[in-house]
């Protein structure tokens, strides 16, 4: 609803940001909790992680 939200990372490194483009651009309307994901992090000029080409799992 917001546009944004993270992504829980199996590494147990932070969570990492996701926006609703990176989304849209997989083929998914949507996010919910518990989806699993495959994905590469982007970092912004910020040191930020974003998650990008994101592609589900299963």
């Amino acid at each position: 609803m917001k546009g944004f939200g993270f992504i829980q990372r199996d590494d147990g490194q932070p969570d990492a940001f996701v926006h609703i483009s990176a989304v849209e651009r997989a083929g998914l309307s949507t996010l919910n909790e518990g989806d699993r994901l495959s994905f590469e992090l982007e970092v912004d000029r910020r040191g930020k992680h974003a998650a990008v080409n994101l592609q589900p799992i299963g």
